[in-house]
């Protein structure tokens, strides 16, 4: 694609209405690998998983600390603009709407569950995933089947 057509897709882009999911149950939590030097674990609702028409992947991210706190948080990754969203905040039992602006996803060493997201499982080779299981599939194996080698 060029850069002008690049630049038209991203002028007619439109972002698809917010529609909230249910509340992650700990059964459907699939944990993620971000970084050995991470103290926290990270998860993602198998049952939230949300590749959208309008290119964004949508997920609620389960992060519990060493001492057990989580924070959950439903959110959007743009695969093409490489941006993240985080349009709910977890209250405990249902969610508080947020008006977050879209941010972008820089490499990191630290605070990088969005890049991890963007790159291992939901947007490989810079495309978004096409289906709840793909998405679920990455989760499991821990990275994208586009990322391993063949015959993996």
């Amino acid at each position: 694609m060029s850069d002008w057509e690049r630049q038209q897709q991203e002028r007619n882009w439109r972002e698809r209405e917010l529609v909230l999911p249910a509340y992650p149950k700990r059964e459907n939590l699939l944990p993620f690998f971000v970084s050995a030097t991470t103290t926290f674990e990270f998860f993602i609702d198998a049952a939230s998983i949300s590749p959208g028409e309008d290119g964004v992947v949508r997920y609620v991210l389960v992060a519990r600390s060493a001492q057990g706190a989580e924070s959950v948080s439903y959110e959007g990754i743009r695969c093409s603009a490489r941006e993240y969203r985080i349009y709910a905040a977890g209250t405990g039992d249902g969610w508080a709407r947020l008006d977050k602006a879209w941010q972008r996803i820089e490499p990191r060493s630290i605070q990088r569950w969005h890049n991890a997201l963007l790159r291992e499982y939901f947007c490989p080779l810079g495309n978004p995933i096409r289906s709840r299981a793909e998405g679920v599939d990455a989760l499991r194996r821990g990275d994208h089947a586009s990322r391993r080698p063949p015959g993996d």
